[in-house]
Protein backbone atom coordinates (compact mmCIF):
# COMPACT_ATOMS: atom_id res chain seq x y z
CA UNK A 1 0.00 0.00 0.00
CA UNK A 2 2.42 2.23 1.11
CA UNK A 3 3.98 1.46 -2.75
CA UNK A 4 1.16 2.69 -4.01
CA UNK A 5 0.81 5.93 -2.07
CA UNK A 6 4.63 6.45 -3.25
CA UNK A 7 4.11 5.94 -6.92
CA UNK A 8 1.33 8.37 -6.70
CA UNK A 9 2.60 10.83 -5.11
CA UNK A 10 6.51 10.43 -7.05
CA UNK A 11 4.11 11.46 -10.02
CA UNK A 12 1.44 13.64 -8.82
CA UNK A 13 2.53 16.36 -11.00
CA UNK A 14 1.87 14.43 -14.31
CA UNK A 15 -1.71 12.97 -12.59
CA UNK A 16 -2.43 16.57 -12.50
CA UNK A 17 -1.69 17.30 -15.87
CA UNK A 18 -3.34 14.40 -16.96
CA UNK A 19 -6.77 15.51 -14.67
CA UNK A 20 -6.95 19.15 -15.78
CA UNK A 21 -5.97 17.61 -20.11
CA UNK A 22 -9.41 15.72 -19.35
CA UNK A 23 -11.15 19.06 -17.56
CA UNK A 24 -10.32 20.91 -20.45
CA UNK A 25 -11.62 18.28 -23.07
CA UNK A 26 -14.61 17.86 -21.34
CA UNK A 27 -15.04 21.81 -21.53
CA UNK A 28 -14.55 22.07 -25.16
CA UNK A 29 -17.29 18.81 -26.31
CA UNK A 30 -19.82 20.49 -23.55
CA UNK A 31 -19.84 23.65 -24.39
CA UNK A 32 -18.79 24.17 -28.63
CA UNK A 33 -21.83 22.68 -30.24
CA UNK A 34 -19.42 21.57 -33.19
CA UNK A 35 -16.90 19.35 -31.19
CA UNK A 36 -19.67 17.85 -29.39
CA UNK A 37 -21.07 16.27 -32.43
CA UNK A 38 -17.74 15.23 -33.44
CA UNK A 39 -17.12 13.54 -30.09
CA UNK A 40 -20.24 12.22 -29.82
CA UNK A 41 -20.63 10.35 -33.41
CA UNK A 42 -16.61 9.80 -33.40
CA UNK A 43 -17.23 7.38 -29.83
CA UNK A 44 -20.69 6.26 -30.46
CA UNK A 45 -19.11 4.53 -33.86
CA UNK A 46 -16.11 3.40 -31.16
CA UNK A 47 -18.45 2.21 -28.86
CA UNK A 48 -20.48 0.48 -31.43
CA UNK A 49 -18.41 -1.64 -33.06
CA UNK A 50 -16.94 -2.91 -29.53
CA UNK A 51 -20.74 -3.99 -27.93
CA UNK A 52 -21.29 -5.49 -31.11
CA UNK A 53 -19.95 -8.80 -30.73
CA UNK A 54 -21.54 -8.84 -27.33
CA UNK A 55 -24.73 -8.41 -28.29
CA UNK A 56 -24.29 -10.39 -31.14
CA UNK A 57 -23.92 -13.06 -28.13
CA UNK A 58 -27.03 -12.05 -26.44
CA UNK A 59 -29.27 -12.14 -30.14
CA UNK A 60 -27.56 -15.79 -30.65
CA UNK A 61 -29.71 -16.79 -27.48
CA UNK A 62 -33.19 -14.77 -28.66
CA UNK A 63 -33.03 -15.80 -32.09
CA UNK A 64 -35.94 -18.78 -31.52
CA UNK A 65 -38.21 -16.30 -29.98
CA UNK A 66 -37.49 -13.54 -32.84
CA UNK A 67 -38.40 -16.12 -35.48
CA UNK A 68 -41.40 -16.64 -33.73
CA UNK A 69 -42.05 -13.04 -33.61
CA UNK A 70 -41.33 -12.63 -37.40
CA UNK A 71 -43.05 -15.59 -38.45
CA UNK A 72 -46.45 -14.25 -36.61
CA UNK A 73 -45.74 -11.07 -38.14
CA UNK A 74 -45.49 -12.33 -41.64
CA UNK A 75 -48.72 -14.33 -40.61
CA UNK A 76 -50.64 -11.20 -39.27
CA UNK A 77 -49.24 -9.40 -43.07
CA UNK A 78 -50.80 -11.65 -45.19
CA UNK A 79 -54.08 -11.92 -43.39
CA UNK A 80 -54.68 -8.29 -43.70
CA UNK A 81 -53.47 -8.71 -47.09
CA UNK A 82 -56.07 -11.35 -47.96
CA UNK A 83 -58.78 -9.04 -46.20
CA UNK A 84 -58.08 -5.93 -48.28
CA UNK A 85 -57.88 -7.89 -51.55
CA UNK A 86 -61.39 -9.56 -50.67
CA UNK A 87 -62.72 -5.62 -49.64
CA UNK A 88 -61.83 -4.62 -53.25
CA UNK A 89 -64.70 -6.93 -54.69
CA UNK A 90 -66.86 -6.00 -52.27
CA UNK A 91 -66.68 -2.13 -51.65
CA UNK A 92 -66.66 0.95 -54.18
CA UNK A 93 -62.86 1.84 -53.24
CA UNK A 94 -61.79 5.43 -54.72
CA UNK A 95 -59.04 5.18 -56.53
CA UNK A 96 -55.51 6.99 -55.97
CA UNK A 97 -53.11 7.53 -58.36
CA UNK A 98 -50.54 9.89 -56.61
CA UNK A 99 -47.27 7.38 -55.54
CA UNK A 100 -46.33 10.12 -53.51
CA UNK A 101 -49.36 9.28 -51.06
CA UNK A 102 -49.48 5.69 -51.83
CA UNK A 103 -46.25 5.63 -50.80
CA UNK A 104 -46.15 7.99 -48.52
CA UNK A 105 -43.90 5.88 -45.83
CA UNK A 106 -41.37 3.64 -46.86
CA UNK A 107 -39.34 1.37 -44.04
CA UNK A 108 -35.40 0.80 -43.42
CA UNK A 109 -34.44 -2.68 -41.25
CA UNK A 110 -32.12 -1.89 -38.62
CA UNK A 111 -30.08 -4.21 -36.13
CA UNK A 112 -30.17 -3.11 -31.98
CA UNK A 113 -26.52 -3.23 -30.91
CA UNK A 114 -26.69 -0.93 -27.70
CA UNK A 115 -29.79 0.26 -25.57
CA UNK A 116 -30.40 1.15 -22.17
CA UNK A 117 -33.79 0.73 -19.76
CA UNK A 118 -32.40 1.65 -16.66
CA UNK A 119 -32.08 5.32 -17.00
CA UNK A 120 -34.11 8.35 -17.12
CA UNK A 121 -33.23 9.23 -20.44
CA UNK A 122 -32.64 6.26 -22.60
CA UNK A 123 -31.08 5.47 -25.79
CA UNK A 124 -30.70 2.99 -28.43
CA UNK A 125 -28.14 2.62 -30.82
CA UNK A 126 -28.25 0.71 -34.43
CA UNK A 127 -26.44 -0.26 -37.19
CA UNK A 128 -27.48 2.14 -39.91
CA UNK A 129 -27.09 5.15 -40.40
CA UNK A 130 -26.88 8.24 -42.87
CA UNK A 131 -25.84 6.32 -45.86
CA UNK A 132 -29.21 4.29 -45.46
CA UNK A 133 -30.67 7.23 -45.82
CA UNK A 134 -31.40 7.90 -41.89
CA UNK A 135 -31.54 11.14 -40.46
CA UNK A 136 -32.50 12.96 -37.32
CA UNK A 137 -36.28 12.97 -36.68
CA UNK A 138 -37.56 10.14 -37.98
CA UNK A 139 -39.71 7.73 -36.75
CA UNK A 140 -38.69 4.19 -35.02
CA UNK A 141 -40.84 0.82 -34.69
CA UNK A 142 -41.06 -2.80 -34.01
CA UNK A 143 -42.99 -5.45 -34.66
CA UNK A 144 -44.34 -4.65 -31.29
CA UNK A 145 -44.93 -1.19 -31.76
CA UNK A 146 -43.85 2.36 -31.10
CA UNK A 147 -39.93 2.40 -30.19
CA UNK A 148 -38.51 5.77 -30.62
CA UNK A 149 -37.19 8.35 -32.73
CA UNK A 150 -33.55 8.94 -34.44
CA UNK A 151 -31.83 11.64 -32.19
CA UNK A 152 -28.08 11.85 -34.25
CA UNK A 153 -26.98 9.86 -36.97
CA UNK A 154 -23.15 9.23 -38.83
CA UNK A 155 -22.41 7.73 -41.68
CA UNK A 156 -23.01 3.68 -40.72
CA UNK A 157 -24.42 4.46 -37.55
CA UNK A 158 -27.71 6.02 -35.45
CA UNK A 159 -28.75 6.69 -31.92
CA UNK A 160 -32.22 6.72 -31.20
CA UNK A 161 -33.93 8.33 -27.97
CA UNK A 162 -35.98 5.28 -26.92
CA UNK A 163 -39.65 5.58 -25.68
CA UNK A 164 -38.38 4.89 -22.41
CA UNK A 165 -36.91 8.95 -22.32
CA UNK A 166 -38.58 11.38 -19.79
CA UNK A 167 -37.88 13.83 -22.33
CA UNK A 168 -39.89 12.24 -25.42
CA UNK A 169 -43.57 13.01 -26.31
CA UNK A 170 -45.29 10.73 -28.83
CA UNK A 171 -48.70 11.99 -30.29
CA UNK A 172 -51.20 8.97 -29.30
CA UNK A 173 -54.29 8.28 -29.10
CA UNK A 174 -57.22 5.63 -27.50
CA UNK A 175 -58.45 3.62 -30.58
CA UNK A 176 -61.75 2.91 -29.26
CA UNK A 177 -63.01 6.44 -28.52
CA UNK A 178 -60.62 8.48 -30.90
CA UNK A 179 -59.35 10.93 -27.92
CA UNK A 180 -55.94 11.76 -28.38
CA UNK A 181 -53.27 12.97 -26.43
CA UNK A 182 -49.13 12.61 -25.77
CA UNK A 183 -47.27 9.61 -24.54
CA UNK A 184 -44.60 10.67 -21.99
CA UNK A 185 -41.78 7.82 -19.89
CA UNK A 186 -42.29 9.03 -15.79
CA UNK A 187 -38.58 7.33 -15.61
CA UNK A 188 -39.97 4.30 -13.20
CA UNK A 189 -41.01 1.08 -14.62
CA UNK A 190 -39.58 0.23 -18.33
CA UNK A 191 -42.72 -1.40 -19.38
CA UNK A 192 -45.02 0.88 -18.44
CA UNK A 193 -45.66 4.96 -19.76
CA UNK A 194 -48.66 7.04 -18.79
CA UNK A 195 -50.93 8.57 -21.37
CA UNK A 196 -51.69 12.28 -20.88
CA UNK A 197 -54.20 15.04 -21.75
CA UNK A 198 -57.04 13.00 -22.07
CA UNK A 199 -60.14 14.92 -20.49
CA UNK A 200 -62.38 13.58 -17.86
CA UNK A 201 -65.59 13.31 -20.54
CA UNK A 202 -63.40 10.76 -23.02
CA UNK A 203 -64.01 7.71 -20.54
CA UNK A 204 -60.93 5.52 -21.21
CA UNK A 205 -61.50 1.88 -19.84
CA UNK A 206 -58.56 -0.99 -18.45
CA UNK A 207 -57.91 -2.51 -21.85
CA UNK A 208 -58.50 -0.02 -24.34
CA UNK A 209 -55.72 -0.04 -26.88
CA UNK A 210 -53.44 2.98 -27.10
CA UNK A 211 -51.99 3.51 -31.40
CA UNK A 212 -50.30 6.68 -32.81
CA UNK A 213 -52.39 9.57 -33.57
CA UNK A 214 -50.47 10.13 -37.12
CA UNK A 215 -50.99 13.79 -36.43
CA UNK A 216 -47.08 14.88 -36.78
CA UNK A 217 -46.48 12.79 -39.96
CA UNK A 218 -43.59 10.63 -38.45
CA UNK A 219 -45.57 8.17 -37.36
CA UNK A 220 -48.08 6.10 -39.74
CA UNK A 221 -51.34 6.27 -37.83
CA UNK A 222 -52.62 3.05 -35.79
CA UNK A 223 -48.77 1.76 -34.58
CA UNK A 224 -49.38 0.28 -31.16
CA UNK A 225 -48.03 2.08 -28.57
CA UNK A 226 -49.55 -0.10 -25.62
CA UNK A 227 -52.67 -1.14 -23.79
CA UNK A 228 -54.12 0.88 -20.83
CA UNK A 229 -53.75 -0.50 -17.45
CA UNK A 230 -55.09 1.48 -15.13
CA UNK A 231 -56.95 4.91 -15.07
CA UNK A 232 -57.61 7.25 -12.35
CA UNK A 233 -59.34 10.81 -11.66
CA UNK A 234 -59.36 13.15 -9.05
CA UNK A 235 -62.36 14.95 -8.12
CA UNK A 236 -60.88 18.12 -9.90
CA UNK A 237 -59.00 17.34 -12.29
CA UNK A 238 -59.08 17.91 -15.68
CA UNK A 239 -57.23 15.18 -17.51
CA UNK A 240 -57.25 11.39 -16.45
CA UNK A 241 -54.01 9.96 -14.99
CA UNK A 242 -53.64 7.07 -17.33
CA UNK A 243 -51.03 4.15 -17.30
CA UNK A 244 -50.65 2.12 -20.22
CA UNK A 245 -48.68 -0.77 -20.60
CA UNK A 246 -46.02 -0.64 -23.34
CA UNK A 247 -46.42 -2.75 -26.38
CA UNK A 248 -42.66 -3.34 -26.86
CA UNK A 249 -40.66 -4.30 -23.77
CA UNK A 250 -37.58 -2.69 -24.44
CA UNK A 251 -35.27 -5.31 -22.39
CA UNK A 252 -36.04 -7.83 -25.30
CA UNK A 253 -35.37 -5.54 -28.30
CA UNK A 254 -33.20 -6.68 -31.25
CA UNK A 255 -34.50 -4.91 -34.17
CA UNK A 256 -36.26 -2.17 -35.54
CA UNK A 257 -37.68 -0.48 -38.76
CA UNK A 258 -37.27 3.32 -39.63
CA UNK A 259 -40.02 5.00 -40.88
CA UNK A 260 -39.22 7.39 -43.45
CA UNK A 261 -42.20 9.97 -43.92
CA UNK A 262 -42.29 11.29 -47.91
CA UNK A 263 -44.71 13.86 -47.04
CA UNK A 264 -43.55 15.36 -43.76
CA UNK A 265 -41.12 18.30 -45.34
CA UNK A 266 -44.48 19.17 -47.18
CA UNK A 267 -46.87 19.10 -44.21
CA UNK A 268 -44.09 20.84 -42.19
CA UNK A 269 -43.57 23.45 -45.00
CA UNK A 270 -47.44 24.18 -45.37
CA UNK A 271 -47.74 24.90 -41.68
CA UNK A 272 -45.06 26.79 -41.23
CA UNK A 273 -46.04 29.24 -44.06
CA UNK A 274 -49.78 28.82 -42.64
CA UNK A 275 -49.37 29.38 -38.83
CA UNK A 276 -45.97 30.71 -38.41
CA UNK A 277 -43.64 30.93 -35.15
CA UNK A 278 -46.12 31.17 -32.41
CA UNK A 279 -44.45 33.98 -29.91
Amino acid sequence: MERLFYFFYQYRALFTFLVLEFFAAWLIVQNNQYQSTKFFNSSNSFAANIISTTQGIKEYFSLRRINAELAAENSELRTKLEQRNQSLFSLDVREIKDPQIINRFDYVSAKVINNSVEHFKNFITIDKGSKDGLAPGMAVISPAGVVGKVKSVSEHYAVLISLLNTDEYTSAMIKRTNHFGSVNWDGKDPLYSQLNFIPRHADPAVGDSVVTSGFNAVFPEGIPVGVVSEVKLGPEAQFYEITVRLAQDFTKLAFVEIVRSNLKAEKDSLEQVTIGNPK
